[in-house]
Formats: structure tokens, sequence, C-alpha cells
């Protein structure tokens, strides 16, 4: 099942490479849930699925406790009327103001749906700021959110950093980590979903993380870019390489391979 989120870094098209790297357990852990692509193509008995993004857990507690009436709620956004420059600037306004957390998460939907290439950002003071993204008929994933309304039942969503989920790890649980990527290149920077920073420092300790882990008999698989740097600190994994087709910029026909690679802990 695909995600209904559209996300940056959205793995379901190499969701079949992870679920080969997952080691069964009893529980799966996603620090970096996302779109939760993962997630919604596995079959674990248990979920602790996180992020930092509050806006995007928020919403997942309301869809996976009210289902279908909060599908319907977000589905009345989704209109002609709604769907012009205008109409934009002013539900992203509401969406920066309200205090309404319910409100606020059918928006988010809305927001990822008619925003520019799907993007999720926020400035230095918190506020979204992805534009208009100009869509004729902006698709409404109401099977989607269904299907995740019913897969979540045993999931527990938690807005907490990666340490603090991977520190509450036990023997018979799976951690996959998607965190923001290594860079390719100086000008391949984008790690501001959450208005947070994810450099060198914590690339380190997620790995750091992930070998304490190994030691303690708990199996943490970790998606990156395939660099120098990400085979020197994932150097105590084995390592699976392959090639993903990414779009360049939002141009459909213009795509390029590029190197990534699970690291199995």
């Amino acid at each position: 099942m695909k995600p209904f989120l559209k996300w940056a870094g959205n793995k379901y098209r190499i969701v079949e490479q992870i679920k080969k790297t997952l080691p069964p357990g009893g529980r799966l852990i996603e620090p970096f849930v996302g779109a939760a692509a993962v997630f919604l193509n596995t079959h674990y008995e248990k979920y602790l699925l996180a992020d930092l993004n509050a806006d995007l857990i928020s919403l997942y507690f309301f869809l996976q406790k009210e289902g279908d009436s909060f599908v319907r709620d977000c589905q009345s956004f989704f209109s002609s009327e709604n769907n012009n420059e205008k109409k934009f600037y002013e539900i992203r306004d509401l969406f920066n103001t309200t205090e309404d957390k319910r409100l606020k998460s059918l928006l988010f939907v809305y927001l990822n749906k008619h925003g520019f290439n799907g993007l999720c950002r926020y400035n230095a003071r918190g506020k979204f700021n992805v534009p208009w993204g100009k869509y004729k008929k902006p698709y409404f994933p109401e099977k989607e959110m269904q299907y995740f309304h019913c897969h979540a039942q045993n999931v527990l969503f938690e807005c907490a950093d990666f340490e603090k989920i991977m520190h509450s790890a036990c023997v018979g649980d799976v951690i996959y980590c998607d965190p923001p990527y290594v860079p390719l290149s100086e000008t391949a920077r984008f790690t501001s979903y959450t208005g947070c920073v994810f450099g060198v420092e914590q690339q380190l300790k997620l790995a750091s993380l992930a070998e304490m882990l190994q030691n303690k008999g708990i199996s943490v698989v970790v998606s990156n870019h395939d660099t120098d740097f990400t085979r020197k600190i994932y150097a105590k994994a084995e390592i699976l390489q392959f090639q993903v087709r990414r779009f360049i910029s939002c141009d459909g026909d213009n795509r390029i391979k590029v190197p990534e690679l699970l690291a199995l802990f």
C-alpha cells in the first residue's frame, strides 16, 4: 500500500528491498517514520512509530483514533473552491496560527497535496512555508487513509528524537532508521522538514547507537546514501548497496540513478 502523504525520501519504491533486510521480531520501531511506507507494508505484531515532526505524529494519532470520520473531514477541504492560490495561503495561515490540533491535522493533509511538490518544510520560526503547487485536481487519498487507520490499531505513536526512541528498544524489537540522508553534494542539504538540522554529529550518534544495540542483540537497519562517509560509520554493519532512480526537481522525465545502502547491524 502506498503512503497517503507525499514525502521527500518516501521508501515505497524500495520497500521490498527493505523488507528482505528486516529480521523477524515482535515489534518494529521506526524513529524516523516519515510517510510510513515500511510500516504500511510490513506485518509485525506491534509498532512504535516516532518522528520529531509534531504535526505529522498528531495527524497519525487522529487518523488512528477516528478513522472514517476524520477521513471525511479531511476530504471536505478538497474542493474546486479551495484549489486556488488565494485559498491555499489562507489555509496555510490558518494552519500556522490555529491551536486546534485536530483542525491542524486536517489542514496538514490539504497542504501536503496542494503544496509544491509535496514538500514539508518549516522556517526558523516553525511556520510551514511551502508555496502553492498549482495542481489542477489534487488527489484525495481516501483508500490509503482508510488502510492506514485499519493497519494502525497496534501502533504507539510518539513525537520524540531518535536517541530516546532507540534507547527504549528491548530484545525482540527490530529498528528501522530512515534518517535525513548524508548529502551526495554540497548543494544537496535539505534537512529542514522539522525545522531542525541533522548533520554529521547526528549521523555519528545514530551509527553509534546502532552498534550499541547490535551488541545487546537488537537488530537495527539503517537507510542512507552510499558514500565513503556512510561506509566508514557503518563499518560494523552488513551493507547492501543498490541504485535508486531519483526525480530531479519536479520534472518526472528527468531522473538519475543514485547509490543507496541498507546497513544491517
